[in-house]
This record gives structure tokens, sequence and C-alpha cells, in this order.
């Protein structure tokens, strides 16, 4: 080539290459390089940058791979779909609604606990269940003594017997109420049997659905193989509580025994959870040691006067003589009003606090017309403020329901 300017390049204007060069001796060498600039620079590549398109295409891939994620969007989105993980680990970063978008607290507002009375239960029908007010302690403290009533049985059957020394302190009344609170907020079986060995009363409280007896169960005790067939023996409430009633012969039922009602308390604990004996006044009687030697748990009835507090003090005091002190520790006591006390001056915080000390738990019990009645037992006829503390007997007698931790010994 001549020694001038190469044509199409004006001196200056390429780079890497000073005005005046000779490129003759050095155009060989030079050329790779230059006709690479070349190519940058000339407006070909623009008309090749569709080019990458492709890249994204399946057929594309394998050579790009380790790049796409970094610099391509195109391929970025490919490998998130490849290695997409559950939307509950990885949110979407975009925004867009997902599966996850679509929970139940946000679509069903019917369904979720809404308030339970008061202007809070107004405000949340109104709003349609947008708006939802907190709860007031009360109904708090009401989920919460359900949700003890509620625990499941460990040992798969639990008995508790109720006794008191004196009669007319609403003893079978403290069953019934007991045992119909528990049977409608659980879903398992509870029985109450009346152990009363002179003319008890519980059958009474229910409306019977048989005129059979504790005393022909018993007879007829081998030919019971399902439940149907405990059914043809005992009455049940509406509430659910099923009771297994007493002969009203005294003389008859005077030969109910320990060995008797062993025999009885083995066949109920294959049908129910929970059987609630309603115990005579005779600690002696011989149906009392079969009671006591079987019970998980004993509720011990009192009336709110000076007798009634001491009948039940001397209770704990035997029971204790006798080596039931674990029964006395984790008994609950009952001060069940009976009568008005529009005119007692019995301090019953005094009585409390006294029973307190050696139980675990003194429930009060308030004076109830419906149970003044002396007659069927019917829980939604007792004034809030009875069925409120027949619930937190329950709540604490269900306490006794879950397992007793085991002390390891090293």
């Amino acid at each position: 080539m001549s020694g001038g300017t190469s044509p199409g390049i004006s001196a200056g204007t390429s780079p890497g290459i000073s005005a005046g060069t000779d490129p003759g001796g050095s155009e060989a060498a030079e050329r790779p390089a230059y006709q690479a600039r070349r190519r940058l620079a000339e407006p070909q590549p623009p008309a090749q940058a569709p080019a990458p398109a492709p890249s994204p295409q399946p057929q594309a891939q394998p050579e790009r791979p380790p790049v796409a994620p970094t610099f391509s969007p195109a391929p970025a989105q490919h490998s998130t779909r490849r290695a997409r993980k559950p939307a509950s680990a990885v949110p979407d970063l975009s925004g867009r609604p997902n599966a996850d978008s679509l929970d139940p607290d946000s679509l069903l507002r019917g369904r979720r606990n809404g308030p339970s009375g008061g202007w809070r239960k107004l405000v949340y029908k109104a709003s349609a269940g947008w708006i939802k007010p907190g709860e007031p302690a009360v109904v708090r403290r009401r989920r919460e003594l359900i949700a003890r009533a509620r625990i499941p049985v460990a040992s798969g059957h639990h008995r508790v017997a109720v006794l008191s020394l004196k009669g007319g302190v609403g003893k079978t009344t403290t069953t019934v109420g007991l045992g119909s609170t528990l049977a409608q907020i659980r879903g398992d079986r509870v029985i109450a049997v009346d152990a009363n060995p002179d003319r008890g009363t519980l059958s009474d409280k229910v409306e019977l659905e048989t005129s059979a007896t504790v005393r022909d169960m018993l007879n007829e005790r081998a030919q019971i193989k399902r439940y149907v067939d405990i059914r043809a023996f005992t009455s049940q409430a509406p509430s659910r509580l099923e009771i297994l009633a007493s002969d009203r012969d005294p003389s008859v039922s005077e030969a109910f025994s320990a060995g008797d009602y062993q025999a009885v308390a083995q066949v109920l604990e294959n049908f129910y959870s929970i059987c609630i004996t309603d115990c005579g006044t005779g600690l002696l009687h011989s149906a009392m040691s079969g009671v006591l030697g079987l019970a998980d748990q004993l509720v011990l009835v009192s009336s709110p006067s000076v007798d009634g507090a001491r009948a039940a003090s001397a209770t704990l005091d035997w029971l204790e003589a006798h080596h039931y002190e674990e029964l006395v520790r984790n008994a609950n006591v009952v001060l069940c009003s009976v009568r008005p006390r529009s005119k007692s001056t019995v301090d019953l915080d005094k009585l409390e606090a006294h029973f307190a000390a050696r139980c675990r738990e003194v429930v009060r019990v308030p004076y109830d017309p419906h149970l003044e009645e002396g007659a069927e037992i019917d829980l939604d006829r007792l004034q809030e403020a009875t069925r409120d503390s027949y619930l937190r007997l329950a709540a604490s007698v269900g306490d006794g329901f879950a397992p007793v931790p085991t002390t390891v010994v090293r």
C-alpha cells in the first residue's frame, strides 16, 4: 500500500493510530485489532442488537446460565420460575396477590369469634364483621374457664365424689349443676350416680326416662356389652348429663355396699369419661368407703352458715385422719346459698379463707329461685351468676383431668 492515509479513515480519527504513522509496515500486524475496533465503531452492531433476544429461549440458555441471573432480566425471570419456592416461604416481592392472600381471616368475616354481647356485638354486626371491638375481660375469663373444663381426661375415666355431712345444704343440687355444666360444654359422656343409701333425691333433679335403678344395673351388669345396653338404666337431661338413680326403698338401698359400688364403677368406666357420685351423709356407711377408695377428686358442699361450715370442716378433719390427705388438698369446697342472704351476718370472706387454706378451690354458689324449687334443674333457667359459679366449679374440677406431672428421682 502507498504511504497515504488509509481509505475511509482520516488522520487522527482512528483510535490507536496517530497522524503520520505509516501503516504500510505494520498494517498486517494491526489489521485484526483494527478490524475489531472498526466493527465496534460501525452502525451494524445496533442492527444486530436483537440477536440476544432468542437467548431466553431454551435453545439459547446453555450459553448464558451463569450470566443471566446477574445481568439479564429475562433469563433471571426464567431461572426464578424454574427454582420457585412455596409462596409461604418466599413472599412475592412484586406486590402481586398470590394464594397466601386468600386466607380465611380476611375472607370469612363472620366466621371468626365475634363479640358475644353488649355494644361490641352491635358494632360488629352493624359493620358486617369489619369492625371487631376488643372483648371485655369477663368474656375472656369465661373462655378461659370453658377451656379448663374441657381438658381431656388423661386417665380415660375420672371419678368425682360430692359429699356433705349435713343434709339440705345443696349436695345433690351441686352434683347436677356440676355434671350438667361439664356435659353441656364437653364432647364426652358424663354420668352422675346416686350412692345415697337413704333414698337419694338425684332422680328428682332430672326427668326420668326409665324406672331402672343402680340395683337393676348391678344385677344385670354381665349383660352390658355396649353403650346402648347401659342406656336402658340411665336417664338423660337436656344438658346431656346422664343419671343412674338409686332405689327409693331405704330398706333395699341399705344393702348397697362398698363392693356393690366398686362393681358399678367398674362397669361405668367403660362407657363414660367422668363419673360424679352423689354420696350420702354418713361417712361410716359401707358404700362411702368404696366411693372414697376410688375417688380422684372431692367436692365438699357446705351452707354459708356457722353449723354448716363446722360440719364441712369436721369432714375434712375426718378425711385427713383416715389417710385421705391428698383428696383434701385437691378438694373443691362449695358454699351453697340455698336461701336468700338478705339478713345473714355470716362473713363469707372469712369462711372462704378458712377452706382455701385447706383445699384447692372455694366456689360460692348464690341463691337462685330456680334451685329453691327443688325440682328438675334446667341450666337455661338459672341466673347468670349461678351459671358462672357452676362454670368456675367445672373449671376447677377440670384442672384435675390433666395428667399428674411425674417427679424424676436421680
